[in-house]
């Protein structure tokens, strides 16, 4: 365990209070990508043609706007096709438009049942990213290319420099030519912004954002054990926000460490935040208490991805004081099991 400075901890989730409501946009003024809001009672839902869309965030100082939940590639590629085809059809209908992806989720499995369920109808609707774990700028080119062919789409939303592990890691693929083909990537119009992401240490993310100004956006752990062990929270959406680049949340439930896993995906017998510390309502709600542009979600089905949009549409913002309570609560388990993803 490894509860770190309390008083430390405290005060900086104190100075993120008003930063969430500053990223969440006001559903009156939300006229984005051909969408329009209709009046529902007493507030506005931005919809598209598709139907009501999840309230949406700001996505850095790109001017862009994001639905607050995304759905994730990765198990998108591990389901089968036809729960796969469900699920899409299911985060489209429940107002998701953030579609996340990677060449490596299963071999490109992932980016190909977007290609076949999500871009051939949805595609002017929806914002979709992936990403390459390019070591060179060759790899990078070609994972770029095949990424297009396999999606079926001639541009990608964003595109990120996937699974930074450490300095040293991040230093290699800036010298081999990564990031060279990132820029040309976007100056050529094959992706819109561009971005990094990673799991394992954080410091790897602090070398990143030293190292360039070129990206605008980042994803991360970000969830309530985070600022209790190796935090990303503490340590590197201080300096997103500061840049004003898109903090982007995953493994909020710690990819099954909430549930006593110690693997990715995966369930597990080791003590469980969830459901003997927290609920999964106050797990998720807490991530998107803090400001995060979109919150992706790796479903194991398309009901699992129906319970996470329920959540969207009932959060409501923890203040400083329950924020604070549920990161103690959770203080007293092991890090290395609970997160045990981080190096």
């Amino acid at each position: 365990m490894n509860t770190g400075n309390d008083k430390n901890r405290r005060v900086f989730l104190k100075s993120l209070a008003g930063l969430t409501a500053g990223i969440m946009l006001p559903m009156n003024v939300m006229e984005l990508q051909g969408a329009e809001a209709r009046s529902s009672m007493d507030k506005f839902v931005l919809r598209d043609k598709w139907g009501d869309l999840l309230p949406q965030r700001k996505f850095g100082n790109t001017g862009e706007a994001v639905t607050m939940l995304g759905l994730g590639g990765a198990h998108i590629a591990r389901m089968p096709e036809a729960e796969a085809e469900k699920t899409i059809e299911t985060a489209i209908a429940g107002g998701i438009r953030f579609f996340d992806n990677a060449e490596s989720y299963g071999n490109g499995t992932g980016e190909r049942r977007y290609g076949q369920f999500l871009t051939p109808k949805y595609r002017d609707v929806a914002f979709i990213q992936s990403k390459t774990t390019a070591r060179d700028g060759k790899t990078a080119e070609a994972h770029l290319e095949g990424t297009l062919k396999r999606m079926k789409t001639d541009y990608l939303d964003l595109w990120l420099i996937h699974a930074v592990t450490s300095p040293g890691d991040v230093d290699n693929r800036l010298k081999n030519g990564v990031l060279d083909v990132v820029r040309k990537a976007q100056e050529s119009g094959k992706v819109r912004y561009v971005g990094f992401s990673g799991h394992s240490d954080y410091n790897a993310h602090l070398r990143m954002l030293e190292s360039t100004d070129l990206l605008q956006a980042c994803q991360m752990p970000v969830n309530a054990f985070d600022p209790n062990y190796k935090s990303f929270i503490n340590n590197v959406m201080p300096v997103l926000v500061e840049k004003k680049m898109a903090p982007m949340a995953m493994k909020t439930l710690a990819n099954g460490g909430f549930f006593g896993g110690t693997s990715h995906f995966n369930h597990g017998d080791k003590p469980k935040i969830i459901p003997n510390a927290l609920s999964v309502a106050e797990a998720v709600h807490f991530s998107w208490s803090l400001p995060i542009s979109v919150l992706i979600t790796g479903a194991d089905n398309a009901s699992m991805l129906e319970e996470k949009i329920g959540l969207a549409k009932s959060f409501r913002a923890f203040d400083t004081a329950t924020r604070n309570k549920l990161v103690e609560k959770v203080a007293r388990f092991d890090g290395n099991l609970v997160e045990y993803y981080k190096v």
